[in-house]
């Protein structure tokens, strides 16, 4: 079974909804995927003062679920665009893949340089909400076409 855990911050119950279900989706290809709220109030404060506390903010969340043997996956604005193939391929052979949405500052560089992967969903800045829409449908995209399902098309 290939584990996909996504930890952002939001709370939106139509978001919520729409993740939900391509979480359900995707267990059909025997995915299990995680969505994980990180929201807390170090996050709220950060966020309130300036882009540095922000940044750290994420950090300090971040790191307390950071595992080694996770392959991980940093969305921030300085990461590589890729198209949807070039998306699918980050979820191909992994045993878990971890997906860390920052904020609308980015993470802290050192945080990025930890991570195996740092991809920009858009040169846009989304709220958590529907950067976590976005990515819960690439991630269901993705497998579809690994698995040669006609969603895609």
């Amino acid at each position: 079974m290939i584990k996909v855990i996504v930890y952002y911050i939001a709370k939106d119950a139509l978001s919520n909804h729409l993740c939900e279900e391509y979480k359900r989706l995707v267990s059909y290809f025997g995915v299990k995927m995680e969505l994980v709220n990180m929201f807390c109030k170090n996050i709220k404060d950060g966020q309130k003062n300036n882009e540095i506390e922000a940044k750290r903010a994420y950090t300090q969340a971040f790191l307390k679920v950071f595992k080694e043997t996770s392959y991980k996956v940093a969305l921030t604005p300085e990461g590589r665009n890729l198209d949807t193939f070039g998306f699918a391929e980050i979820l191909k052979d992994k045993a878990e893949i971890v997906f860390f949405i920052g904020g609308a500052y980015g993470l802290e560089q050192g945080f990025l340089h930890e991570c195996d992967l740092c991809v920009s969903l858009s040169s846009l800045t989304f709220s958590h909400s529907i950067a976590r829409i976005v990515l819960s449908e690439q991630i269901y995209r993705g497998f579809c076409l690994l698995n040669n399902h006609p969603y895609h098309k």
